[in-house]
């Protein structure tokens, strides 16, 4: 199978990316790269799909290709920026317009020391005045949609009147939408794994916003595991962005336009999926790009099947070798046996910024 590519006469860009906002995959710094990007469309023809975050200088002055560079088969898709200068905002969204990106998003969200220590990212909740001055020059270069990932407040904050400010400021400098992470964040004392649980999630809050917002589009995330989950929440909000659940289980996708966008078609199986991605690193190969670095992303569609453990060494440790090629993955595919019911985790040993 292969990702689905709009025909002539099917919804507008804009109303496409309107409605793929019912359900994103979060940006995940050293996960969402385009081949990850790449799997996810394969499992989704809906879902709207975000970069890892680029910071603006990076944009400005590094390797352009390797830094934003996608498959058009990804479409829609978000580039997701960090940074808080205003002027290197606005140029870095125009060099991510002309990319052919549908969305520009900047990361007021994330609390890790290094981004804060490059005065990006959650840190800039206690200067929405700033951050709305970014949003207000981004979009004065662009004719995307400009949106803001954000949290519920930092540190000691009040998450109730700081964060209507915030969002007032924000509607004011005229953002097209938020994505808001249902927990504070902790800016000193929690690494960025603890502050995805240890500040206590808050989902009615980030309804409250919602309704208080509306039409502006909200997004909930933060805590969210399943599909079943995603349904409920988007009874109260605009739509639902999934990170670490999405990444360790990447099949949950499958799922997603039945139940979140309505489709009727069959969901893709396992079998479609694997070689999908067998096709696609067959044409990668021919750009240089080795077969690990499509794998990695793939090491979680095994979850619950017999023979997983097989799969995900053949995926990892077999896929890294230099003459490794793409009919390892559909090798790997034959060890498995049939899928039983998945055991939910509470942990993973995987680390991703969301």
């Amino acid at each position: 199978m292969q990702p689905h590519i709009a025909p002539d006469g099917a919804p507008s860009r804009h109303s496409r990316l309107a409605r793929s906002r019912r359900f994103s995959v979060a940006p995940m710094m050293d996960w969402t790269d385009r081949h990850c990007r790449f799997l996810h469309r394969v499992l989704s023809r809906e879902a709207l799909l975000f970069t890892e975050m680029v910071t603006s200088p990076a944009v400005i002055h590094g390797d352009r290709e390797r830094l934003l560079g996608f498959d058009s088969a990804e479409h829609p898709v978000a580039l997701q920026l960090g940074g808080s200068d205003p002027e290197e905002l606005a140029e870095a969204a125009r060099i991510g317009a002309d990319f052919g990106y549908d969305e520009i998003n900047l990361n007021v969200g994330c609390p890790s020391d290094r981004v804060q220590s490059g005065r990006f990212g959650a840190c800039l909740m206690a200067e929405p005045e700033l951050v709305a001055r970014c949003v207000t020059t981004m979009k004065a270069g662009v004719a995307v949609p400009v949106t803001v990932k954000c949290r519920l407040g930092i540190d000691e904050q009040d998450i109730e009147a700081p964060l209507d400010r915030f969002a007032d400021l924000m509607v004011g400098a005229g953002v097209d939408a938020l994505y808001v992470h249902a927990r504070k964040a902790w800016l000193k004392g929690l690494s960025p794994k603890e502050n995805r649980t240890i500040p206590p999630l808050d989902h009615g809050r980030v309804y409250r916003l919602a309704a208080r917002l509306a039409p502006l589009p909200v997004m909930i995330n933060g805590g969210i595991e399943t599909i079943a989950q995603a349904e409920g929440h988007v009874r109260h909000c605009s739509g639902v962005m999934l990170g670490r659940a999405a990444y360790h289980d990447p099949m949950l996708l499958a799922e997603v336009d039945g139940a979140l966008f309505g489709s009727s078609g069959p969901a893709p199986t396992l079998e479609a999926v694997i070689a999908a991605m067998a096709d696609y690193a067959e044409a990668q190969r021919g750009q240089g790009v080795r077969l690990n670095q499509i794998s990695r992303h793939m090491l979680g569609l095994a979850n619950g099947r017999p023979g997983a453990r097989k799969f995900r060494q053949m995926l990892s440790v077999e896929a890294a070798r230099r003459d490794a090629c793409p009919q390892l993955l559909r090798d790997a595919l034959a060890v498995l046996g049939p899928a039983v019911p998945a055991q939910p985790s509470s942990s993973s040993a995987l680390e991703l910024t969301e």
